[in-house]
């Protein structure tokens, strides 16, 4: 069964910090373009982070540039969303997406390009 799970979502005050992380199975990783994407209450899904397969770049919404950091570990099949500084803004479920692209040094964030997602995480920012 192909799929992607989340996990490392929870309530953390303004400022803290979480590590989420999407773990693959059924499917290897390190041919595909994995992106985050955060569903606010009452808000579409925005694309907040992206990183292209072989881990050639990465790309963030202008509003977490500089306290998120995404990364990869082809070999635990995992990618993970390091989230700093957090901000009641940054609340909401955070749904990993996955599509299979040649090697590239960019990645994209537009949810349609991506066709495995995961059930999401909720984070929440609280104090």
């Amino acid at each position: 069964q192909l799929q992607l799970v989340e996990s490392g979502g929870g309530l953390v005050q303004p400022g803290g910090s979480l590590r989420l992380s999407c773990q693959a199975s059924g499917f290897t990783l390190d041919e595909y373009a994995v992106g985050w994407f955060r569903q606010a209450p009452g808000k579409g899904r925005e694309g907040i982070s992206c990183i292209s397969n072989r881990e050639r770049g990465s790309k963030y919404v202008d509003s977490v540039k500089g306290r998120f950091t995404i990364s990869r570990d082809d070999a635990k099949n995992t990618v993970y969303l390091q989230m700093d500084s957090l901000k009641p803004e940054d609340t909401g479920i955070y749904v990993c997406g996955a599509f299979r692209t040649s090697v590239q040094p960019f990645c994209y964030t537009t949810a349609n390009l991506y066709y495995y997602w995961g059930q999401g995480t909720q984070v929440t920012v609280s104090s």
